[in-house]
């Protein structure tokens, strides 16, 4: 091994140096650690060797073996256990099984708080800075929809959309996950401090960059590309023809992974990114929050038991009672039971929804609700 080398016993340094290389990205990283042995091996390899490998090339190899910068690293190493923050590297079993899927996938991952990186069901929702209130509500039905099925929600953190995707989980304790764009050392925006010591509770926040690296411009698309590929579907909210939402749709799309659509007027600026990735069918549509669900595939797990006593019926507020006593008569379409109990349609549609959920109400094809045996 060069003089210029610590030997440490373990392959966080290593790995972290080889991020720190000219040259060498993930992939060839991943390469040199698959060939090598460990990425300890890779710096104790030598030149003659290292040129031999495909894709190195010989600049690159006389880089590996004239890096000298591991007092740097010996530095971030020391804040990484001052601020307790978890490690998990690449070839841990710990590591996202969704995330080692893509070519690009990050050596080390950086992470703090309690929610699993890796469940069953793992769902990101993402939109637009300039979240509007028709953004707003839908995030708002489709979170506490959720609430049953065991899922974790996956968003980047930023101002609009993404806070209040990770308010309303919090709200509906459900685990979310906030993907940064930058280390552990800032919280960007600054208004989301709060929210993210708040989601350590029961949920986490995950980045790959060392603890002093700034939100640059440039570092929120290699987010975005982790908020993708974590995930088994990513739900554009809200976006406008450009921007981070849009780049992690496109990111989606490439990793295979479902992408769905709220749709808007084609007037409203923050619709537009949706309408189009719904228009070239780079995004199935939401046409409904119970219709996302069954996409999803979610609907298949047991539902709450029907509402067999007394003393749920007597739990129903006057809307709902509304709703129950139009079923009793037998079942109705959400046409009838807007005409016959006079509720604004878009709180009909989420009281269906929250009676579906409680099992007192199911929903047949056709949107016709059905009253539960009761």
């Amino acid at each position: 091994m060069k003089k210029n080398t610590p030997d440490y016993n373990h392959e966080l340094p290593y790995l972290m140096a080889l991020t720190m290389i000219n040259g060498i990205g993930n992939h060839l990283a991943k390469l040199l650690y698959t060939h090598c042995g460990s990425a300890k091996a890779v710096f104790q390899e030598k030149l003659s060797l290292l040129k031999k490998i495909p894709g190195i090339g010989a600049l690159t190899a006389k880089n590996i073996v004239a890096f000298n910068q591991f007092d740097a690293i010996e530095s971030e190493l020391k804040l990484i256990q001052k601020h307790h923050i978890n490690t998990i590297l690449y070839f841990d079993d710990a590591y996202p099984k969704r995330l080692k899927e893509i070519e690009d996938s990050p050596l080390v991952l950086f992470s703090k708080g309690k929610a699993s990186l890796d469940t069953s069901r793992m769902l990101a929702v993402v939109g637009t800075r300039n979240a509007t209130s028709y953004g707003k509500q839908f995030t708002d039905e489709l979170i506490e929809a959720l609430k049953p099925y065991n899922t974790t929600i996956v968003s980047g953190l930023a101002y609009g959309t993404d806070t209040n995707v990770h308010k309303a989980c919090l709200k509906n304790n459900i685990p979310t996950i906030g993907v940064m764009g930058h280390g552990f050392s800032t919280i960007y925006p600054g208004v989301n401090r709060k929210l993210a010591a708040d989601m350590l509770q029961d949920g986490a926040l995950l980045t790959e960059f060392k603890y002093n690296t700034p939100g640059t411009k440039e570092n929120f698309p290699r987010r975005n590309r982790i908020v993708a590929a974590m995930c088994d579907a990513v739900i554009v909210v809200e976006s406008g023809s450009k921007g981070g939402s849009m780049i992690t749709a496109d990111l989606a799309n490439q990793y295979n992974r479902d992408v769905f659509a709220l749709p808007g007027k084609i007037t409203d600026t923050y619709s537009l990114g949706c309408n189009r990735l719904i228009s070239q069918h780079q995004a199935a549509i939401v046409d409904s929050v119970s219709g996302m669900i069954s996409l999803l595939g979610y609907d298949s797990v047991t539902k709450p038991a029907a509402a067999n006593n007394l003393q749920l019926l007597l739990s129903l507020n006057q809307d709902e009672t509304q709703i129950v006593n139009v079923l009793k008569s037998g079942d109705a379409g959400i046409d009838q039971l807007y005409y016959a109990t006079g509720l604004p349609m878009t709180k009909l549609a989420f009281l269906l929804l929250d009676l579906e959920f409680r099992g007192v109400l199911r929903n047949l094809p056709g949107k016709i609700y059905q009253l539960c045996a009761c």
